[in-house]
């Protein structure tokens, strides 16, 4: 893997970039064979003392990105290679499902654990447990707003007045809102 290390407000030092690289190629164990991807890492230092890492490693068949908030950037890198494992799993389930429905047994990922012991995983995180359905109501961002954090919800579905078309806003981790429009 070719690493682009990457630092905002914050000089990439080589201690950094080491453990960097040593955590993500931890990562490899999950390939087969070692991909040829690029991996890369913007590592972020706000005023407050806060570190954001994100990591993104683009790839034919996959796109792993994590990011992640955190007092020490260290802990940060930590956490992030966890939820990229936890992608890597999730997918290669995933993909070892469909092997088995169609009968291919040709894949990308090897199947073992830590130890080296092959492992067999089920992955039930895409089942949907409960439906609801509900009129969408006209109304402006700032209402809907309004409306979510009336409700409790991390986000809302509504009709923009303005536009006629669906629209979602949602509380980011930050704290502030934002929108997804439909085009």
């Amino acid at each position: 893997m070719n690493y682009n290390i990457r630092g905002e407000n914050i000089e990439v030092t080589p201690a950094i970039k080491e453990y960097v690289e040593k955590k993500i190629a931890k990562l490899e164990r999950y390939f087969a064979e070692t991909p040829d991807a690029n991996v890369y890492v913007n590592l972020k230092t706000y005023n407050d003392g806060r570190s954001k890492v994100e990591v993104t490693i683009p790839m034919p068949n996959l796109v792993l990105r994590a990011e992640e908030d955190h007092d020490d950037m260290y802990a940060a890198i930590d956490l992030i290679t966890d939820k990229l494992e936890r992608q890597i799993r999730k997918h290669k389930t995933k993909v070892n499902r469909k092997f088995r429905e169609k009968g291919d047994i040709n894949e990308m990922f090897t199947t073992v654990d830590e130890a080296g012991s092959p492992q067999v995983e089920e992955d039930n995180d895409l089942e949907v447990v409960r439906q609801k359905s509900f009129d969408l109501k006209p109304m402006d961002s700032e209402e809907a707003i309004l409306q979510m954090n009336m409700l409790g919800h991390s986000f809302y579905v509504f009709t923009n007045a303005e536009t006629n078309l669906t629209n979602v806003v949602y509380k980011r981790k930050d704290g502030r809102y934002g929108l997804i429009e439909a085009q």
